[in-house]
């Protein structure tokens, strides 16, 4: 057995042998107690991680407080008082969303983690074999937007700050001016402009006039073809009122503000290229929707005769419908409906993809968009670099009772919610008191009766 002084002078060399290698903590590790040394290799309390939460239910609440049919997913997890809420709402279809949801969506989703949206949206994707489908669609994106709402009230964080944080201090806006003619229609845009808000879209009536060609009797009404409830658009006089319209509110409201136009592809493709031709000297910071998707190849044609900006996609069902015309620079703006596609999920999926090909977010928030459903749009909207600029929606008193949290608008702009998960709630009571109905006026025809394509 070595001496005691001898055992001092090793210790003592293999210290200063440590010292000459830089290892100050093996040094150290030399005295400390081994119980210091573990509690020093001890897992830190910020990489534990959160214990496991399982789906306890998934059910759909229907509701209408601003007029339109909303459908709403709620999450309950096994956690007591932890629940997510997400917009599936197929206003046109809303009561075949809430069997989807809570038949087929509430026994796949049961016993699940509420972690994996990934695989879950994977999973609940293909199990109906048949794709897609806003039906299915839509109840997946409730199904998608909830669990983000519980994965950021779980990490106490708003869910903008999980893909990513801000990058930008607010969602920039547009709104709707719309009227009977076009001195009406500048008299709205400048009210508006009056408000804060530098960007307006601009409709004659609604889309492709409708409503506001009350003066011509279309010849189908006469013969008594359609229901009495048909639309009707005169595409001729539709395609001369735009150009007209956006001379008069320029000159009437100036170059300041930004103006926008939804042709809502209620033209033939050959006259939509010509009119937006004749609107470049107007500068729009978009023309929306001027060919259906079963006209997608006239892109080409229109992008060889035209600068003018375009947003298309609203009526897209699955991202991969966006890669090629992306890639292929055919528009400027992804006019995406964030529940239509699936949720939070595949949207980040595709707006991803748009930045590498310098293509610009522009998420469709109509009044059937529900407050859930545009308090995911903004969380999307505040993160992602390539935003380009949101549609806006002001929400009456009755939707505010019904969603606690209502997105709000000040100076043109969203201000995003800072409270954990997408930041709203609802009030079921209230919910409860706005039944749903099933009638859908998306009809419209031209003179001779003929169907046109929205």
């Amino acid at each position: 057995m070595a001496k005691p002084e001898v055992q001092s002078e090793t210790n003592r060399r293999n210290a200063l042998k440590l010292l000459g290698l830089g290892s100050t903590a093996g040094l150290f590790g030399l005295f400390e107690s081994p119980n210091a040394r573990a509690e020093q290799y001890a897992t830190p309390t910020y990489a534990k991680g959160m214990a496991p939460v399982t789906i306890k239910s998934v059910r759909a609440i229907a509701t209408a407080p601003g007029g339109s049919n909303l459908i709403i997913v709620k999450v309950e997890t096994s956690e007591p008082g932890l629940y997510g809420l997400g917009c599936a709402t197929f206003t046109q279809r809303a009561q075949l969303v809430i069997p989807a949801v809570n038949t087929y969506l509430n026994e796949f989703c049961v016993g699940k983690d509420v972690d994996n949206i990934e695989d879950m949206w994977q999973s609940a994707y293909v199990s109906s074999y048949w794709r897609n489908g806003p039906v299915l669609n839509n109840a997946l994106s409730g199904l998608d937007q909830a669990l983000w709402d519980i994965k950021g009230k779980r990490a106490n964080m708003p869910v903008y700050q999980l893909l990513g944080g801000k990058t930008r201090i607010a969602v920039d806006t547009y709104t709707h001016a719309s009227g009977p003619t076009p001195e009406a229609i500048a008299d709205k845009v400048q009210q508006f402009m009056d408000m804060g808000f530098r960007h307006v879209r601009i409709q004659q009536g609604g889309y492709g006039g409708v409503g506001a060609m009350n003066d011509l009797k279309p010849d189908f009404k006469t013969a008594g073809f359609g229901r009495e409830t048909d639309d009707f658009s005169d595409q001729r006089t539709y395609l001369k009122r735009v150009p007209k319209m956006f001379d008069t509110v320029r000159k009437r409201c100036g170059e300041e503000v930004q103006l926008l136009h939804d042709m809502h592809e209620l033209t033939e493709p050959i006259d939509a290229i010509n009119m937006i031709k004749s609107l470049e000297d107007y500068r729009p910071f978009f023309i929306e929707d001027p060919f259906s998707p079963e006209n997608m190849s006239w892109f080409k044609l229109l992008r060889q005769t035209t600068t003018v900006p375009i947003a298309m996609g609203e009526l897209f069902n699955n991202i991969n419908e966006f890669k090629e015309p992306m890639a292929n620079h055919l528009f400027d703006f992804i006019r995406i409906h964030i529940s239509q596609i699936g949720g939070i999920t595949p949207a980040m999926k595709v707006a991803r993809l748009g930045e590498w090909f310098n293509v610009r977010t522009a998420w469709h928030g109509p009044g059937d968009t529900s407050p859930v459903g545009h308090a995911a749009n903004n969380s999307i909207d505040i993160a992602v670099w390539n935003f380009g600029i949101q549609e806006s929606q002001m929400f009456n008193d009755r939707v505010k009772e019904v969603f606690p949290g209502c997105p709000i608008i000040k100076n043109g702009y969203y201000q995003v919610s800072e409270s954990p998960g997408l930041g709203i709630d609802i009030n079921e009571k209230e919910a409860a008191k706005y039944p749903i109905g099933t009638k859908s006026r998306w009809t419209v025809r031209k003179n001779d009766g003929t169907i046109l394509k929205p």
